[in-house]
């Protein structure tokens, strides 16, 4: 692993990347946030500017939150490495990835849509990455190099990992929304033990575990699924639960229960709140 390596975005999947993989002193990253500890402990270069954070670099990964996928790779085109790999990483629809591919070929660099199939902890790097696009070929190779172990190419157009997250979010994430939104009402009904006793055990299991990703990453969630709108309505589907599946995901985040209490009831109670 001889080029240093980009992260724009450090949050949970750039860290936990860069922690996994050991890159320290062989990446540089940039966020909006001030992370000069974060930087600090896990031996990384933070820069003060994107354009600071590119210079010399032969890979860039992008994992921002969705609303921003595409301005970054807007402010990335300005001074990207001729020949550098750029990895989208967001999850975004394909419509605007595809915008991104265009942005960002355009001023010499060489994108890869990269859709993550799953949450990235407990995977770290070996999260099921999805990859499409033209430099798919020399994106995965690179991505091995880099320390990723579980990497698919799923077709040579840019927007068909993306289109595979973004309907895979529509079940996954909606289920979510509909998780909270029965239970919300079951807790206000003082009737929750005995709905819950009423679905089987794994669907009762995982009750928790939903309403806490949601409550950690609602805002960031809702994001993405405004691009799942955004994909559905460009097949021509009505996205009729899925926007309400991004006011669920919204109204959770906006709570700011991160982190949230420990165990259904007391989660459900902080909510009612």
């Amino acid at each position: 692993m001889d080029h240093l390596i980009t992260l724009i975005g450090y949050g949970e999947a750039g860290r936990i990347f860069a922690r996994a993989a050991g890159w320290q002193s062989r990446a540089q990253a940039f966020d909006v946030k001030n992370l000069r500890e974060p930087y600090a402990e896990d031996q990384i270069c933070g820069c003060p500017s994107l354009a600071t954070a590119l210079r010399g670099s032969k890979q860039v990964i992008s994992v921002v939150t969705a609303d921003q996928a595409l301005n970054v790779a807007k402010d990335t085109a300005a001074t990207i490495t001729p020949g550098a790999l750029f990895y989208d990483m967001n999850s975004v629809a394909p419509d605007t990835k595809r915008a991104a591919a265009e942005i960002i070929n355009t001023a010499g660099g060489r994108y890869v849509d990269v859709a993550i199939m799953s949450p990235v902890n407990p995977a770290k790097t070996g999260v099921p990455l999805l990859l499409s696009g033209p430099h798919s070929d020399e994106g995965i190779k690179a991505l091995l190099e880099l320390g990723f172990t579980n990497i698919r190419i799923v077709g040579d157009d840019v927007g068909r990992a993306s289109t595979i997250k973004m309907l895979r979010s529509v079940m996954y994430k909606g289920v979510e929304a509909l998780t909270a939104e029965c239970l919300i009402a079951c807790e206000q009904a003082g009737v929750t033990d005995e709905v819950l006793d009423s679905f089987n055990n794994d669907w009762s299991a995982q009750a928790d575990y939903r309403i806490d990703r949601m409550l950690i990453h609602g805002t960031r969630r809702s994001a993405e699924m405004a691009e799942a709108v955004k994909t559905l309505e460009a097949l021509g589907v009505a996205p009729l639960l899925t926007r309400g599946t991004v006011a669920r995901q919204a109204a959770l985040g906006a709570l700011n229960l991160d982190p949230p209490p420990q165990g259904l009831d007391a989660k459900l109670k902080a909510i009612a709140k």
